[in-house]
């Protein structure tokens, strides 16, 4: 699926009626039908199910006028309640001016919102039809006491493509804007929608199919392609008979200290729940030990330590294994030093396999820019946002507030894949293509979820599967485990763990073919 700003969007829109030959009021049509569908689905029967449709004077107020046509149809009791006056155009008048021949769908021009709580915790579904992604501004006078009006009354709301008042472009709420129960967004994401503050607006979000045809979305310019179960099944390589260990990728992963071997563990563990042939744990002599015993499946290379962490006198024996390795992943657990940033510096000068960098590997980046920018090798950087801060130098605010144009200025000057973590994590690529994830769920927000993250980036790297390609596919399989272990457990019993020992219920569910 794609996630759009709003100009990419009504190019999407011009095309299809140009290019495609759909007309417009067709798009509109289909967008009133699957509002309408949805809220069948959540409904039933809606006949005698009273409805008060808040329309605005653009587009998304004739998706609005449509919708009451058709849940007349259907046996609703309609009211349709205009908040920004009584003049349209286009295919926003066509449909006004059908429904108001139909005698059985009251409208209204709301001059003043004295009665209108009343009004709304009279009806059982509210739908929000008054800006979408039209908005300019700041939401004033009548329309932000309507919304507080819905937002305080309402027990049911459904918006027609984005709440009204969140801006889709930057996911800015514009004063106020309406909480949405659902959000019935056409065609594609708006990219608004996947960043906050919006994201705690939009409800449940199902992106309708309006009949613009596939070859129009694909050609367009969007800005982003969210990720889904198909592009998992699409990409996740697939284990032949006639094969052995060694085809599935040797992981080579550099991790751990004194007081964070669970950083080690969890992340080289979950390499191997996610199919790696074989992973080696080269980590600090004095935690070997304790590691041995932990793990199975996971072979260990204990290293010079110094003072608990790993020593730069290990870099030789590093430089050995990585000969006989696909990826190597550096940096959960590996503490923060003058030694782990001569080793990150030596790995990054010899490879020629991907490098995944995570945790204190960053850390040592950050100090280290000059090593990040002259490596030949691919990257993939992890970093959470006070990590990116580390990286870029930015304030962390802003770089939430950029999510997107940070991760992609920072992949673009390096040449390096980013995983900027966080709830809708962005992926992108160096050429400055970008995924945005939507599995997951707040119960990932504890210590060592990232370190699986991690394991299972490095793991589908060192199967031969592009760097971004691999990572855009384990921060949905990552964030998909999450939820499963959230279904199990609630979401403050999610822990790293329960997210690992979920990673295979995940692959078993997203590989399994249609």
């Amino acid at each position: 699926m794609k996630a759009c700003y709003a100009q990419e969007m009504r190019d999407i829109d011009r095309a299809a009626t140009e290019k495609g030959g759909v007309p417009s009021i067709v798009l509109m049509e289909n967008a009133a039908i699957a509002c309408v569908n949805e809220l069948k689905k959540d409904f039933g029967c809606l006949k005698g199910k009273r409805t008060a449709i808040f329309c605005g004077k653009g587009n998304n107020g004739g998706d609005g006028f449509a919708i009451a046509r058709h849940l007349c149809s259907a046996g609703a009791d309609v009211s349709v309640f205009l908040v920004c006056g009584s003049e349209f155009s286009g295919d926003a008048k066509i449909n006004f001016d059908i429904i108001n021949k139909i005698d059985a769908i009251n409208t209204d021009v709301i001059s003043d919102t004295d009665n209108l709580k009343y009004i709304i915790r009279a009806n059982d579904i509210i739908v929000d039809a008054i800006y979408g992604t039209g908005i300019r501004g700041s939401v004033t006078g009548i329309s932000y006491d309507v919304i507080n009006e819905i937002n305080e009354n309402s027990s049911y709301t459904l918006s027609v493509d984005v709440p009204s008042g969140i801006n889709s472009d930057s996911g800015e709420v514009c004063g106020i804007c309406v909480n949405a129960h659902k959000t019935v967004t056409f065609a594609s994401y708006k990219i608004g929608m996947l960043l906050f503050p919006a994201a705690d607006y939009i409800g449940e979000t199902v992106v309708a199919d309006i009949s613009i045809p596939d070859y129009i979305i694909e050609e367009s310019a969007a800005a982003a392609t969210v990720t889904d179960a198909e592009f998992v099944r699409k990409n996740f390589p697939k284990r032949e008979n006639n094969s052995q260990k060694g085809d599935y990728g040797k992981l080579l992963v550099i991790a751990g200290s004194e007081g964070l071997s669970g950083a080690a563990y969890l992340s080289s563990r979950s390499a191997v729940e996610s199919g790696s042939g074989l992973v080696t744990l080269a980590l600090p002599d004095c935690i070997s030990a304790a590691m041995e015993s932990k793990t199975t499946e996971v072979m260990t290379l204990p290293l010079d330590s110094i003072g608990g962490h790993i020593s730069s006198t290990a870099v030789k024996k590093i430089l050995e294994y990585m000969e006989k390795a696909d990826a190597v992943l550096i940096g959960p657990g590996l503490g923060r030093s003058r030694d782990a940033r001569i080793v990150l510096c030596e790995v990054l000068k010899n490879s020629n396999i991907p490098v995944i960098i995570d945790a204190d590997g960053i850390n040592a980046a950050a100090e280290e820019m000059n090593a990040v920018k002259d490596c030949q090798c691919p990257l993939i950087f992890t970093p959470h946002a006070v990590e990116m801060s580390r990286l870029t130098g930015l304030d962390k605010d802003y770089i939430e507030e950029n999510r997107l144009t940070v991760s992609r200025e920072f992949a673009e000057e390096y040449g390096a894949t980013v995983i900027l973590k966080g709830h809708h994590t962005v992926v992108t690529a160096p050429d400055g293509e970008q995924y945005i994830n939507i599995t997951g769920n707040s119960g990932l927000a504890t210590g060592g979820t990232g370190d699986v993250l991690a394991g299972i980036t490095a793991s589908l790297a060192a199967r031969g599967i592009n760097e971004t390609t691999a990572a855009a596919i384990a921060v949905y399989v990552h964030g998909f485990a999450g939820d499963i272990a959230m279904e199990k457990y609630g979401i403050e019993s999610v822990t790293a763990t329960k997210v690992m020992e979920n990673i295979s219920d995940a692959l078993k569910i997203l590989l399994v073919e249609n």
